[in-house]
């Protein structure tokens, strides 16, 4: 190890590093560069999920590659009779028909034909007379731009010649899928240039120098751009889906723990040119004592977001090796291609603060050093007070819902979503997302008498069927995504599948809903017992103790739940978000505890060591003077960073990014300055009490 310090740290050596950076660098930006996506997120279940196997299903039958836009037109009051003839057009006697409406505007997109003529069916006028749908059936497309442009079309041709008094909306299947795709277009560009204008303000504030700033900034920006071509490339060869919001967590990851590995080792890297008059020896001691808690650090990550390649949702292990992938770069370069390039520029990089041979370490007599003074004179009331305060933040997630509706996901309300709306006050709230079930062809009759039979089932109607299935739509009576549309499919479910020889099976979007909600429980049940387990068994490794990693453990998972209960606190007040979405929970508590443990580690491991030499008390005030600054400017980027999600257009970024903005703060503010040493003083040399002769005085 020492010879790989001194090969990366050495004069030569240094630039035989930043080439071989280099290299890879243009090995990921070139060959290994996968194409970029800006797609919303998928669902991911697993290929023997009921939802998943009707889907299969369907595609056997007629019309499967076909879909559908609803136009939806409204008005405050009932319409007139002049709106109605607008919308319904006029009797004709000699066809006995309904003509010159408002969906005979749409016949170019349709491909339904009645005698071998395009055909829309006829608006369809609501019990209270105020809104009306026009259902448009269309062929399926898997092209973005085609679909995009589809819905503008349909969506100006709506609006053209709108009597006064009406709204028009294109909602449907084929309005969600290009209102999506909208949301989408340009996110990863607007959410780079936020972060790096971020990152750079407050690398500006913390160095106060024009030119330190520079390099952290570029490596770790180079460091994302390669991360995103190397995951784009992994995805593709493992079959993996990435989307928009996987790609987003990821830059935020790489560009907060990145800068946080930056900002430790050149923190380290000043302090020892104040001992050293040779650079390459100070940056060779500065890589030797930083470098393992950078790497504790990033391992302990890496370890937490794997334990998401045992979870059920594709979305979910698809964001796991993404962002363990990122991790792992920004880890490596961390200690390799940074440290070579600030030991190539020499003391000059840090001017006008240049750390001088000889100079004072003016952070053991700061405010760190007096804080720990502090908090080692009272350190049970210090931490009883810390803890009381964690518990009171934690209060505010009593009555903390969990599940948005489909409505409900999105910052900015796109058309679709307002049709949607406006539909399901006027309709049946799940006429709009009828419920799916497929049966055999000889039990038909049967399962849709147990279907009828079902409370808040609204209407049944036997559609498509081959020689083996038969397709029967199911209209719920609650709007979907709600609990009581799930509870609707959970009798559904009982009540077909006892439907001898039926093989019965419920989808639809409701049935997604219901089993990605389930998915999520068991993701929940199963990753955060290994997330805690992994770490725990990092910090026992790491610092030989098993008193120490307890504790830490115990303080990053209290600082969680108060995030998430002040968190849920600005969701309700401030915001207006109704519940929290499925995948804020378990992603929260992911970085929240991997996170939060890396400041615990920075701090800790500095303690050991110097606890050393002076003992635990004095040894963790050293730490904390000589840590404390870095740390905090760390942790308010990272924040900072975290909080920068809310630019992309869902919900649940929004909602991650508010609850791990809020955790770090804390780690960084709270448990890690204050609760963590009191810990320590209170422990006293059994702080360290593991494996090993404990060599540490109080």
């Amino acid at each position: 190890m020492n010879s790989v310090i001194k090969f990366i740290s050495g004069r030569r050596g240094a630039w035989a590093t930043l080439l071989i950076g280099l290299f890879f660098a243009v090995l990921a930006f070139g060959p290994l560069n996968g194409a970029a996506t800006e797609t919303a997120p998928g669902v991911g279940l697993p290929k023997d999920n009921e939802t998943v196997l009707v889907d299969e299903a369907l595609k056997t039958l007629p019309g499967s590659d076909a879909t559908a836009a609803i136009v939806v037109y409204d008005s405050e009051t009932p319409f007139t009779e002049a709106q109605k003839t607008w919308l319904q057009g006029s009797f004709d006697a000699k066809t006995q028909q309904l003509s010159g409406g408002a969906n005979e505007k749409f016949l170019e997109f349709t491909n339904l034909e009645v005698m071998g003529k395009a055909f829309v069916p006829p608006a369809t006028i609501s019990e209270n007379g105020k809104t009306a749908l026009i259902t448009i059936p269309l062929d399926k497309s898997e092209e973005v731009d085609v679909v995009a442009e589809r819905v503008k079309e349909m969506r100006d041709l709506a609006k053209d010649g709108l009597p006064s008094g009406m709204t028009a909306y294109v909602t449907g299947p084929e309005g969600f899928s290009a209102d999506i795709s909208n949301v989408f277009a340009g996110a990863d560009f607007k959410l780079l240039a936020t972060t790096a204008m971020v990152v750079i303000v407050l690398l500006l504030v913390t160095y106060r120098s024009p030119t330190l700033w520079l390099i952290p900034l570029l490596v770790v920006g180079t460091v994302d751009g390669m991360a995103g071509g190397l995951v784009r490339s992994l995805a593709e060869w493992i079959g993996i889906t990435l989307d928009g919001s996987i790609t987003g967590i990821l830059s935020v990851l790489v560009f907060g723990a990145g800068t946080d590995y930056a900002l430790l080792l050149i923190s380290r890297y000043r302090e020892e040119l104040l001992q050293f008059t040779n650079r390459h020896e100070a940056m060779a001691r500065a890589l030797r004592e930083s470098g393992p808690a950078i790497l504790a650090s990033g391992t302990t990550v890496i370890l937490a977001l794997l334990t998401l390649s045992f979870a059920q949702l594709d979305g979910n292990r698809a964001l796991g090796i993404a962002c363990a992938t990122g991790v792992f770069l920004a880890m490596v370069t961390a200690v390799t291609v940074l440290p070579a390039a600030l030991v190539v520029f020499g003391r000059w990089i840090f001017w006008p603060l240049t750390p001088k041979f000889g100079g004072i370490n003016k952070s053991d007599n700061g405010l760190w050093a007096k804080l720990g003074k502090g908090v080692s004179r009272k350190p049970v009331i210090v931490a009883i007070v810390g803890f009381i305060l964690l518990g009171a933040m934690a209060s505010g997630a009593s009555g903390l819902k969990i599940g948005l509706s489909a409505t409900d996901r999105f910052l900015a309300k796109p058309e679709a979503v307002a049709g949607q709306e406006v539909l399901a006050g006027a309709f049946a709230a799940g006429s709009s997302t009828p419920t799916t079930v497929i049966a055999n062809n000889a039990q038909v009759d049967a399962v849709v008498a147990k279907a009828e039979a079902v409370t808040g089932v609204d209407s049944v109607k036997v559609g498509a069927k081959n020689d083996s299935i038969t397709k029967i739509d199911v209209v719920l009576n609650d709007a979907s995504g709600t609990d009581e549309a799930y509870a609707t499919i959970v009798a559904l479910r009982e009540a077909v599948h006892a439907v001898d020889g039926a093989d019965a099976k419920v989808g639809g979007l409701d049935a997604q809903g219901l089993d990605v909600k389930n998915a999520y429980a068991a993701d929940q049940s199963l990753v955060i017992p290994l997330i805690l387990a992994l770490v725990f068994i990092v910090l026992v490794l790491l610092l030989r103790s098993f008193v120490a990693p307890v504790l830490l453990l115990l303080t990053v998972v209290a600082s969680f739940f108060a995030s998430l209960g002040a968190g849920w606190l600005v969701f309700v007040n401030l915001l207006g978000f109704p519940a929290l979405d499925l995948s804020v929970f378990l992603f929260s508590f992911l970085f929240l505890v991997a996170l939060g443990v890396d400041y615990n580690i920075f701090l800790v491991t500095r303690a050991k060591e110097e606890a050393e030499k002076l003992g635990t008390r004095q040894g963790m005030i050293k730490a904390l003077s000589s840590t404390g600054g870095v740390i905090t400017s760390a942790g308010v980027l990272l924040a900072a960073v975290f909080a920068v999600l809310g630019v992309l257009p869902l919900v649940a970024l929004a909602q991650i990014g508010v609850i791990v903005c809020i955790g770090v703060l804390l780690d960084t503010l709270l448990v890690r300055t204050v609760i963590v040493p009191a810990l320590a003083f209170i422990a006293g040399k059994k702080f360290w009490a593991g494996f090993g002769k404990n060599k540490y005085q109080d």
